[in-house]
């Protein structure tokens, strides 16, 4: 085998100017060759010469041909390869190549221009915005009248639509131009009879823009005070143009039309829910107008009952909270429509299981909040009753899961006041008692320390009501009345003793927060201002401890009349902190001062007889306990 042969390198291709280099060539032979090498042979090293401005040409040389032979070599063509040099002389790209880039710069140039700066929102941008908005909407209704049945030949302007309602999204970084504007040319009133569209696609869109033009943060990237006053001025403008234009009731009639099942429907009825949270936000006394107006509470009762959970039934019962908030229309009417019975069946699923997730722990928090706030109302209060709500309830705490604590609080907001004289007895016949005063006692696996510097738990907060109201609206002398007063004899009074527990930390934080205040009277040499200040320091006496000090005295003095043993009892453990009944009758006093009655000082219960109010009992018990002051 010739290995010759196999290695042999390929003869080049004869050519007239290509000469061969001697094994040993000379130095003379070298320079010949230089100086007579022809300017062709090097020309076809690289490309052609471009002529001068004086029509001559330079003819490339060596170097040249080098450095872009170099350039191919960079990774897959960056064109920054070569451009970023760090110090060692390593080269690092961009990843891009020269076209790339070139689009790029394009996309930034012209987000820079319209999103990035708010201030690139001229009032002439704004207007030629909502122009192109209002042409695109005219297109597409003149060819949707033209050929009705031709979907064809406005599926075009469909999309234009779609793409200029979408451009309107930025004009949210730019109220204080753009909300006036909007209203002043009419915009507003165009965007609000889209959603009457009979393209569902685009009333979501107009749905997402409004909930964007609605958001509370609009405009709030300046931290200038006077920017967000007049970011704020502009957001008034724009809801009560959208107002005017009865936005509220064609919002409530999409959500019947919008199907959930799909995702761009479910993300509709999200940004509808939104719109009405953002402009209840703005304005809570447009709640009254919502549910009067529209079938909106009807919607939610029934969008809370589905059994599936996912984000728009979370959203549902948070709107319910916020709308049956400090709202006495909307609680009555939440009443006409079943709404209790609706909540309770919602609730119920919650007695055998704990909620799943985060998400759904705070939809049955926002179904509890919205029952407690119904429950203000007398009638929702009947309605409650004969639903068996305190049996569940009852049934909730024996079960000690997560709505354990949820339904302590549904049972103090129900029983409290003259109409809930029959709830009381109600829960007493299904033996609340005994599940409500272990809670109370703490007994259970997950028993805690007591801290007297502390304040009570939530829980405790509202036990404490509930046996107020029990003590308020139980008749005496009734078996309801003595089951429950034994209550604090058994196991040596240890009731008692924790009432008196909860009440030496009540007194010690109050301490505190009186320091405070009398420090703060000192500075304050202006007797007006005093006055102003007065309910202002009496609201925080109350949550620094003087509440939870009114109403375990106010339990106290009622266990205190009723009972001598309970009575000696109490005496000798006040004595122990250098307190006495007089202790407990100064706190009534301040109690029987600041407490508001309602309109109706006296109110029939369902026996037709009259019931004394707070005040006329607070009267009572003061006059009951001052015999006593001088032991």
């Amino acid at each position: 085998m010739d290995l010759d042969n196999l290695f042999k390198v390929p003869k080049l291709p004869a050519g007239g100017n290509k000469r061969k280099m001697p094994d040993n060539p000379s130095p003379e032979m070298l320079k010949k060759m230089r100086v007579g090498m022809a300017p062709l042979e090097r020309k076809s090293l690289s490309p052609e010469p471009q002529p001068n401005g004086k029509g001559k040409s330079r003819a490339p040389t060596v170097e040249d041909e080098d450095v872009d032979m170099d350039r191919n070599f960079a990774p897959d063509g960056d064109a920054d390869y070569f451009a970023e040099e760090d110090e060692d002389g390593r080269f690092f790209g961009s990843g891009l190549t020269s076209e790339q880039k070139d689009i790029l710069n394009i996309f930034e140039s012209a987000g820079e221009g319209a999103l990035g700066d708010p201030e690139g929102l001229s009032i002439t941008a704004i207007r030629r915005m909502l122009l192109r908005f209002e042409r695109a909407l005219n297109k597409n209704q003149d060819l949707r009248s033209k050929y009705p049945e031709d979907p064809t030949k406005f599926i075009d302007s469909e999309a234009d639509l779609d793409a200029a309602i979408k451009a309107l999204l930025p004009l949210a970084q730019a109220p204080v131009l753009a909300y006036p504007e909007l209203v002043r040319s009419g915009a507003v009133a165009l965007l609000v009879g889209l959603l009457a569209h009979e393209n569902a696609d685009i009333v979501i869109d107009v749905v997402e823009v409004v909930h964007e033009l609605t958001d509370e943060d609009v405009g709030n990237e300046d931290e200038d005070d006077e920017s967000e006053e007049t970011a704020e001025e502009a957001l008034k403008i724009l809801i009560e143009g959208l107002l005017e234009n009865s936005i509220l009731e064609l919002l409530v009639d999409n959500m019947s039309r919008l199907k959930e099942s799909e995702e761009s429907d479910r993300q509709g009825v999200f940004h509808i829910l939104g719109i009405f949270e953002n402009v209840l936000g703005f304005n809570p006394q447009l709640s009254t107008n919502l549910v009067a107006k529209t079938t909106i509470l009807s919607w939610l009762l029934n969008r809370i009952q589905s059994k599936a959970h996912d984000e728009n039934r979370g959203y549902a019962a948070e709107l319910l909270s916020i709308l049956l908030q400090d709202n006495q229309k909307n609680r009555q009417e939440f009443g006409k429509q079943d709404g209790v019975e609706t909540t309770l069946k919602t609730l119920s699923q919650y007695r055998r299981r704990d909620p799943i997730d985060a998400d759904e722990t705070e939809f049955m928090e926002n179904v509890f909040d919205a029952l407690c706030s119904a429950l203000s109302e007398p009638a929702v209060k009947a309605q409650f009753l004969a639903a068996e709500g305190p049996d569940l309830m009852v049934l909730m705490m024996k079960e000690k899961r997560q709505a354990k604590s949820r339904s302590i609080k549904v049972l103090d907001y129900a029983m409290s006041g003259i109409a809930g004289s029959a709830l009381c007895e109600a829960f007493i016949e299904a033996s609340g008692l005994k599940t409500l005063f272990p809670a109370f006692m703490g007994k259970g696996p997950r028993k805690q320390k007591s801290t007297t510097n502390l304040p009570p738990s939530e829980d405790t907060g509202h036990i404490l009501g509930v046996v107020s109201s029990l003590f308020s609206n139980i008749a005496s002398d009734s078996p309801a009345r003595i089951r429950l007063l034994s209550k604090f004899v058994e196991s040596n009074y240890e009731k008692v003793d924790k009432l008196l527990e909860i009440r030496d930390g009540a007194r010690t934080r109050l301490k505190v927060v009186d320091a405070e205040i009398a420090t703060e009277t000192k500075e304050t040499l202006d007797e007006d201002e005093r006055s102003e200040l007065e309910t202002t320091w009496y609201l925080r006496r109350l949550d620094g401890g003087l509440y939870t000090l009114q109403t375990v005295d106010y339990i106290l003095a009622w266990v205190v009349m009723e009972d001598d043993g309970i009575r000696t009892h109490v005496l000798q453990m006040l004595r122990r902190q250098n307190q006495s009944l007089r202790d407990i009758v100064q706190t009534l006093r301040i109690f029987h001062e600041n407490v508001d009655d309602p309109p109706e000082t006296q109110a029939e219960d369902a026996e037709g007889d009259n019931s004394p109010s707070q005040k006329q009992i607070l009267e009572a018990l003061i006059v009951a306990l001052e015999p006593s002051n001088v032991e």
